[in-house]
This record gives C-alpha cells, structure tokens and sequence, in this order.
C-alpha cells in the first residue's frame, strides 16, 4: 500500500522553492507578465533549474540528474501553482525531458538536468495522452510545417518535435534560433505560461528515434503532474480567502463569521482536501509505474481542474471588490485555473477516457 504523505525530502524541496519564489517572483512581480513589456523570470528559472537542480528532478543520476521522481516533481508543480510562477518546469523538466529520456538522448536529457538547455515538446498544449499528435513532415531539404499553442517554446534552447516519417512518428531535436524556425508568441489568457505557435521551412533536424511511446508518456506524465499545480492553486485561493474573512469586517462583524460564508468555505475545504489525496494518488503511481497510473491520472485531472476554478472564483468572489481589482492577485490564479482546464485535454475528455480505461459501458 503507497504511502501519500509527504516525506522529509519532499517537504525541505518544498521549502527550497517556496522561499525562491516569494523573494524572486512575488505576485506583484508576476503580474507584470500582462504588461506590453513583460518583466524577464529567465534568472528565476536558471537558478531553479541549476542551483535547486529541479530540472533534473525525473533524470538518473547516471545522465547527471537528481534521480528522483514524479512525487518529488510534483512538490514543485504544486509550489508553482501557489505562486503561478513563470517557469518552464512543465515544458521542459517534464514533457521535453520525459520524452527524450524515453527516446533515448542521453546528451540532451544530461544538459537539461544540469540546466544548461531549456526544451519544449512541440506539441499543442491541449493534447491529452492517447490523442492523435500534430506532427510536421520531414524530407531530403528538412522539416517543414507548424504547431500551434506550444508552450515553453519562446524560452526554449531545444525543441522537441514529433515528425511524420516513411515509418511512422519519429522524434528530431532542433535548435530554436535554427534558420527557418519561426516562434510566434500567442497572446493568451494565462500569460504566466507563455504559448506559442511554431513553424519550420526546410529546417536541419536531429533524429532522435520512434516518437509515439516517448510522447504519449510524456503527455501521461504532464498530466498526473498537472494535478499537482491546480492543488496548488486551490490551495493558495483558499488559504487566502480564509485569512481575509477573518480580518474584514462588515457591520462590525467579521465576514467569515456570517453562517453563508462559512458554508461556501467549508465545502471548499471539503473539495481541496479531496484534490490533494487525487493529485498525490497520481503522483504517486506516476512515480512507481503503477498499473493503476492511467486511471489516477484521469481520475486527477477530472477533478483537481474543477477545484482549482472553483477556489479562484470562489476568492475573486469573496474578497468583494478588491478581488476585482488588476493590482490583486486573485486574477492570475483564476487565469491558471481556467487556462489548466484545457490543458491535457478538458475534464470531460478524461471522464470520457476514464470510462474507457475501467470498462465502463457507455450507456
């Protein structure tokens, strides 16, 4: 039987990153993210990725890794969803890394660990593990063709890109700043995670090898992770939303001392702790290959991305008019929130794919 709770290990990785973001990316900084120029977080995610060395959280030590796992990596995707930082850790500590780690590229994966390269899977953020995946075309002069809404791909060094060959999805490394290569930024509802349309002209490539098992662990490992980032954010929203009612006062009571108050916060409370036993359950058979993985991951992102929606609305809502506000942060947690419901596919579709996966008859 898995153990959920947090080790010691886990909780000082935590510790680590809490403390980098509130002194290197506080909210006020982040939301500078919505500003014509946008405040640079590139030194954040050198030191995150180099000094705390979390980009090699899913690497073995023998490529120069960490050689951890899914739980650990989910601590720091939950310590990302409370700050709604502005790093690549999902596009390239996960997706690029578990797909070229599964792809065999041992040189690629070993400068991704150390933080010397940043990467981005050239997929569209929206596909979910099991769908079909949008590939460009490869030939004597190149690759050739688009990907929309890829994200991580502006900060990337390396793209990761799925390519339809004579025999079958193959998987070729390209240089980001290669001739031919077009990266359009996207203007998005989330912009703290930057998206980005990607097209190649006749662009020199590294085949890498097969691409259809590397990208669809990649895309199951993003999604039991996910997870982790909307406990994350439920859990910031509701934290602070409780501290606020006890402080604001109306008609000389305190807010959270109103009987309606307490009724939507406990139901909160009930949803976020029903979140972090999903979320963790999937880390947890993420990170020891369980047969089960599939199904907890499903399980996860048809529940945690509703939760995490339902705690920011819930914050903007009861903060009152402050919530409101482009100076409060509440904003850029209902922003994540929304933007991670489509992320790995909708609730709907795992609800759809967790039937599937237990033999549930569809009527």
């Amino acid at each position: 039987m898995s153990d959920l709770l947090y080790s010691d290990t886990e909780e000082a990785l935590r510790d680590s990153v809490r403390q980098l973001f509130a002194h290197r990316c506080p909210p006020e900084s982040v939301a500078h993210a919505y500003e014509p120029a946008p405040q640079d977080f590139s030194e954040v995610w050198r030191t995150l990725a180099g000094e705390l060395g979390v980009a090699g959280l899913l690497v073995p030590e023998s490529l120069g890794g960490a050689g951890a796992g899914a739980r650990e990596a989910a601590v720091v995707m939950e310590e990302i969803g409370r700050a709604v930082a502005p790093v690549p850790f999902l596009s390239s500590a996960v997706l690029a890394t578990v797909a070229l780690l599964r792809a065999g590229d041992a040189e690629t994966v070993s400068a991704l660990a150390q933080g010397e390269l940043t990467a981005a899977l050239a997929v569209p953020l929206s596909t979910a593990s099991g769908d079909p995946v949008a590939a460009v075309t490869g030939g004597s002069d190149g690759l050739s063709g688009s990907v929309t809404s890829v994200a991580g791909a502006a900060e990337a060094d390396v793209l990761v890109v799925p390519v339809a060959g004579r025999d079958g999805l193959e998987l070729h490394t390209v240089a980001r700043a290669a001739a031919g290569v077009q990266v359009s930024p996207l203007l998005a509802l989330d912009m703290t995670r930057p998206l980005a349309d990607v097209s190649f002209s006749a662009v020199e490539s590294s085949p890498v090898g097969p691409a259809a098992g590397p990208v669809a662990d990649a895309l199951r490992t993003g999604a039991a992770l996910l997870a982790s980032e909307q406990l994350g954010v439920a859990q910031w929203c509701l934290q602070t939303t409780l501290d606020y009612v006890r402080q604001r006062k109306q008609f000389g009571r305190a807010i959270g001392s109103y009987q309606a108050i307490k009724h939507r916060l406990a139901d909160l409370w009930f949803e976020v702790g029903a979140a972090t036993a999903a979320a963790r359950y999937a880390a947890d058979t993420c990170a020891r290959g369980d047969e089960d993985a599939d199904i907890a991951a499903s399980v996860a992102q048809a529940y945690c991305s509703g939760v995490a929606v339902h705690a920011a609305e819930e914050c903007v809502q009861l903060h009152g008019g402050i919530g409101m506000t482009w100076e409060y942060p509440a904003h850029l947690y209902l922003k994540r929130a929304k933007s991670d419901q489509l992320v790995f596919g909708t609730a709907y579709s795992h609800r759809t794919r967790l039937a599937e996966l237990v033999d549930l008859p569809p009527n």
